[in-house]
């Protein structure tokens, strides 16, 4: 696993051509269509090499406006909206040949006392269960161990314990919640910026699937469209991923050939580091489609 941060840090670091414009390399995908969370994670740190006084964010809105191509490198355009003495907002406009595919706001604030409080977790925060409910799942299923899905999860610098694997690899129908273990795979060394890139690509991971789960339907599946149309996030403290977090993840609603995703992170403690929510396309085809029309009539 020698290098496996570095190269992290490579693929989700823009280089900055000049003031405000910045260009993202390529990365790894499922497929053809560039990883959302690779280009959230550029986005916001293209939008961070533009604070000067040290703000971090802690909230960005993202939404997807064409596939990009995972081969391809992206263009960020970066345009400070408001800049005060608390905060600042970016606007970040990512394109490939000259198409716009990609935009986002982030918001910059600088850090200050307030009064907290937060919800607990609502799944428990054993990762030791976890893993030796993983193992035990591997070994009784070892044909879903061998699938590709399986093997690009488990070669990803985010290293993953689902909670119920039988939700990540099997067809049944679940109820619309889910809960993932993540870390990296190699610590080193990460400032506050690149922590929060870090968690921003991870929680595009095991998400849109939450909302699929009643329906017997997983992403891949010839018998539905599935794409990300948007996914805000907020950050609640600076991740520390060398540490399992929990995410914790659910759906409370789909129709309309969408689906809506919400989802928690949590240090091991119990703390609440950040708060996720996505809405995907999910549209039916096939035997799906046919069933829902077969449903209506």
């Amino acid at each position: 696993m020698e290098g496996i941060i570095e190269l992290l840090h490579e693929l989700l670091r823009p280089q900055r051509r000049s003031e405000g414009k910045w260009t993202g390399g390529p990365g790894p995908a499922m497929g053809p269509r560039m990883f959302g969370g690779q280009a959230i994670a550029q986005a916001l740190l293209a939008a961070s090499g533009e604070e000067q006084d040290g703000k971090l964010a802690h909230s960005l809105h993202a939404h997807f406006l064409k596939a990009g191509i995972a081969a391809d490198p992206a263009d960020y355009a970066v345009t400070t909206l408001a800049e005060g003495r608390s905060f600042a907002t970016r606007r970040i406009d990512a394109r490939q040949h000259g198409q716009l595919i990609f935009t986002m706001t982030a918001s910059f604030h600088a850090p200050e006392p307030g009064l907290s409080h937060q919800m607990e977790s609502p799944l428990p925060l054993d990762i030791d269960a976890a893993l030796e409910s993983l193992e035990r799942w591997i070994e009784k299923h070892p044909e879903a161990a061998a699938s590709p899905i399986f093997g690009r999860i488990q070669t990803r610098p985010i290293e993953i314990a689902p909670l119920d694997p039988g939700a990540l690899f099997g067809n049944r129908p679940r109820e619309p919640r889910t809960g993932t273990w993540m870390r990296l795979r190699q610590t080193g060394p990460a400032d506050p910026a690149m922590q929060r890139a870090m968690l921003a690509y991870a929680s595009d991971m095991m998400f849109l699937r939450n909302a699929m789960l009643p329906h017997s339907i997983r992403p891949g599946s010839d018998r539905v469209q599935a794409a990300s149309l948007d996914h805000a996030l907020w950050f609640h403290e600076t991740p520390e991923f060398d540490d399992w977090l929990l995410y914790a993840t659910s759906s409370p609603w789909s129709g309309q050939a969408r689906g809506l995703n919400l989802g928690h992170f949590f240090a091991r403690d119990g703390r609440l580091i950040a708060t996720v929510t996505q809405e995907s396309l999910m549209r039916p085809r096939g035997d799906a489609l046919a069933a829902l029309a077969a449903k209506d009539t």
